[in-house]
């Protein structure tokens, strides 16, 4: 079955919703404008229930089918938020605010689901109800977590939920999806190193923080080589060390570095974090210097649920035919805050292609119109297929 005929046919109109959301991107949960406008667009669909405030700034619109005889509730979400950057792309719908960009696609995740909701509203051919979740701050604020605290799952019902993102390199009309674990885990740190600063011309006067830092850095690297099992995957990256000082004669008194920890495994998680903390200490009271340690947890690992995911699988390749789905894809070391909506109820996460464009959180980046149709008529058939009419 390829992709709806109707969806087909909005196209031009879904695409113009998304070209309005990247003009005009909004950070974490400040998202009113863009809030705003999914809310006016649902109630214009016919939406049964429009509610907006779950978890600050998200909106759920609820759709009944032509029946509901089991009572059963399937939740889509997409997300709404874009990124802090500098757009690059000298498109005529470019961002309008400087350093404000649409970088990951959420402005397309956003309208494909809105164009689901339509050809949900206009058709109805299913039997139960529809969840339509559009998130906010899913870029580091964890507004999945703040929908799900505010009573998302119970208070609409929500049985089972799905999301999606755009796959940059993948050719639009493709899907890939994997079972357990797909996304990382996200642990953010900050090291804040001290020495005694002085004089580059003396440093056997000093305690110098940047060669401390150095050899901070390093061993960091051994939690990977040495102390994590190599059929494990994780990831320790230094991302950021600054002075206090960046004249060229001056050892400075004060570094700090920064950095992200990305695992799978809870067990991996929770020894990276140990092997951190001993490492950092060791290394700095061997340098004589002192050492204060920033440990934010971040998102928990996305874990695709088995039922869910072989479902997904088998309806997005309705959509897209034989051999359009990957599902043996390799797991993503990104982080994806959808994960806290899986801890509560079973479902899945799948990427549909978005062709040969700039990555995701690249100022190049577009999301890809053509990918519309396809990811519209996912969520649609979906719907139908979990909850067939009665």
């Amino acid at each position: 079955m390829p992709i709806k005929n109707r969806l087909a046919e909005m196209q031009a109109e879904i695409t113009a919703w998304r070209r309005d959301l990247h003009e005009n991107p909004e950070l974490m949960y400040d998202v009113h404008r863009t809030a705003a406008t999914v809310a006016d667009r649902l109630r214009e669909f016919g939406c049964d229930e429009v509610v907006t405030g779950i978890g600050r700034t998200g909106v759920v619109g609820v759709i009944k089918g032509k029946t509901d005889s089991r009572g059963h509730v399937v939740g889509l979400r997409a997300d709404m938020d874009a990124l802090p950057i500098l757009e690059a792309t000298n498109l005529p719908y470019a961002s309008k605010t400087p350093g404000k960009m649409h970088a990951c696609g959420h402005d397309g995740h956003t309208a494909m689901l809105l164009g689901a909701a339509k050809y949900l509203c206009e058709t109805r051919n299913f039997d139960g109800r529809v969840a339509v979740i559009f998130q906010p701050a899913e870029e580091g604020g964890a507004g999945g977590e703040a929908m799900v605290k505010d009573g998302l799952i119970e208070r609409f019902g929500i049985k089972e939920v799905y999301g999606m993102h755009n796959s940059p390199g993948l050719p639009v009309g493709q899907f890939s999806i994997k079972p357990g674990p797909f996304y990382a885990a996200t642990d953010n740190f900050t090291v804040h190193l001290r020495g005694k600063g002085g004089h580059a011309a003396y440093p056997h006067r000093t305690v110098d923080t940047t060669v401390m830092a150095c050899q901070t850095v390093m061993a960091l690297q051994t939690i990977v080589s040495r102390n994590s099992d190599p059929l494990e995957s994780i990831v320790v990256s230094v991302t950021s060390m600054k002075t206090e000082s960046e004249a060229w004669n001056v050892i400075p008194e004060r570094v700090e570095l920064r950095g992200t920890v990305r695992t799978f495994d809870a067990g991996v998680r929770k020894l990276a974090e140990e092997r951190f903390r001993a490492l950092v200490n060791g290394t700095v009271a061997g340098f004589g210097g002192s050492v204060e340690i920033d440990w934010r947890p971040g998102y928990p690992a996305m874990v695709n649920a088995e039922r869910e995911t072989d479902f997904a699988a088998k309806v997005a390749e309705k959509i897209g035919g034989a051999g359009a789905v990957d599902t043996n894809c390799p797991a993503i070391m990104g982080g994806e805050d959808f994960a806290y909506m899986l801890q509560v109820v079973p479902g899945a996460y799948i990427q549909v292609g978005n062709g040969d464009t700039a990555e995701v959180h690249h100022p190049a980046y577009n999301f890809n119109d053509e990918a519309i149709p396809f990811g519209a008529s996912y969520w649609a058939e979906l719907v139908e297929t979990r909850m067939p009419a009665a």
